[in-house]
């Protein structure tokens, strides 16, 4: 088998970052650690933890040095993921990424094929034609560039648990790590209006006469999978999937000349636009109607608890950019429910209204409404 670089990209916290997003990068740096021992226990060459300030490089570019500098030392294939990726991978998972990574044909194969978290690239052919890989803002959209533009094979690791990423400290306590809930009290925050949501959804789930809302970016599989795992009845909206993904750039110059077509002219940034439509909600439209406060109450209305990506929310209100997003300190802190932490007036509003509702609602993003509802669904039995 040719030799398999892997690269673990972790970003260090900057000068701005407050508690929440210490707390959770420190996670993910630990994260990043045991990767970087257990995919060199799967027989992978070169790993190493790539880590940094945020400096505005985007994953694209990055990851063209990356793999340049892997075939210089003689790499034939790379497998690249983020520091909060498959925190509950097994041995068997890394090896099956290692051994993809060391065909020696061009081939890739992703934990979502639609919305990756780690790739694993093979033959060096393939290597050499990243040097053409556009910009790409995230790693989401990579298997979309390389299956459309690249014209290679993805397929996806069909194991449900590696969807879950360390993308918010809500996710440190669906993963289940003792450590990682003492570290979050540790830093002096009230994690447990939470925690106590947590085991009432279970209940919910493991309750015949209850019914469960589920909002935003969840899929078919984990509708599925809850059909058989969870005894409630769901009530779901499953909108804007492939929010991170749908970068134009992964479509090269047809994706490029469709966000011209889409609107009579040359999208600002066509890293992050969508080529047909700006994200659009249907619990957006709500609260642009009733106001933030009053999508608690809403959600009252349709079921006995509500689990929602409000992700969604926030694109459908300032854009896909999250650049232009209340920052990661407010946005941790409306998954925890704890507005006094919230410096955005809209954003604390609507927490205010999700906390105080008659019903158990619980805030996050993708990871919550996808493998983080199959979690708790699963330790509700």
């Amino acid at each position: 088998m040719p030799p398999v670089a892997v690269r673990i990209l972790h970003a260090e916290p900057g000068p701005e970052a407050g508690p929440l997003e210490r707390a959770l990068i420190t996670a993910r740096a630990e994260l990043a650690e045991r990767h970087r021992r257990g995919f060199t226990a799967a027989g992978a060459a070169d790993v190493r933890v790539v880590a940094g300030p945020p400096d505005g490089i985007p994953f694209g570019a990055r990851l063209r040095g990356l793999v340049a500098e892997a075939l210089r030392g003689g790499s034939g294939g790379v497998v690249v993921l983020g520091s909060g990726a498959l925190p509950l991978a097994t041995a068997a998972d890394r090896r099956a990424f290692v051994a993809a990574a060391g065909r020696p044909v061009r081939a890739a194969l992703a934990n979502n094929v639609y919305s990756a978290d780690i790739v694993a690239i093979s033959g060096t052919a393939l290597l050499r034609r990243l040097h053409d890989l556009p910009d790409l803002p995230a790693d989401n959209a990579l298997p979309r560039w390389l299956a459309e533009v690249a014209g290679v094979p993805v397929t996806g690791l069909d194991r449900w648990r590696l969807g879950i990423d360390l993308d918010s400290p809500v996710d440190l306590l669906l993963a289940g790590r003792a450590v990682d809930a003492a570290r979050l009290r540790g830093a002096g925050l009230d994690i447990e209006g939470v925690v106590e949501r947590l085991g009432r959804m279970r209940a919910i789930l493991a309750d015949r006469r209850a019914e469960l809302v589920l909002a935003g970016r969840t899929s078919a599989a984990t509708l599925r999978a809850l059909e058989r795992g969870a005894a409630c009845r769901i009530r779901a909206l499953v909108e804007e999937r492939g929010l991170r993904a749908a970068s134009t750039l992964a479509h090269g110059a047809a994706g490029a000349a469709a966000a011209v077509a889409a609107d009579g002219r040359r999208a600002a940034d066509p890293g992050v636009v969508s080529a047909r439509r700006p994200p659009r909600s249907t619990l957006g439209f709500l609260v642009d109607r009733d106001g933030p406060g009053a999508l608690g109450g809403l959600l009252a209305q349709l079921g006995d608890g509500a689990v929602v990506d409000t992700r969604v929310l926030m694109a459908h209100r300032w854009g896909a950019d999250e650049a232009g997003w209340p920052p990661p300190e407010d946005r941790f802190a409306a998954d925890l429910l704890l507005p006094d932490r919230i410096a955005d007036p809209w954003l604390r509003a609507l927490i205010i209204g999700l906390r105080d509702a008659p019903i158990p609602i619980l805030a996050g993003g993708h990871t919550l409404v996808g493998p983080g509802i199959r979690l708790l669904a699963a330790n509700s039995a």
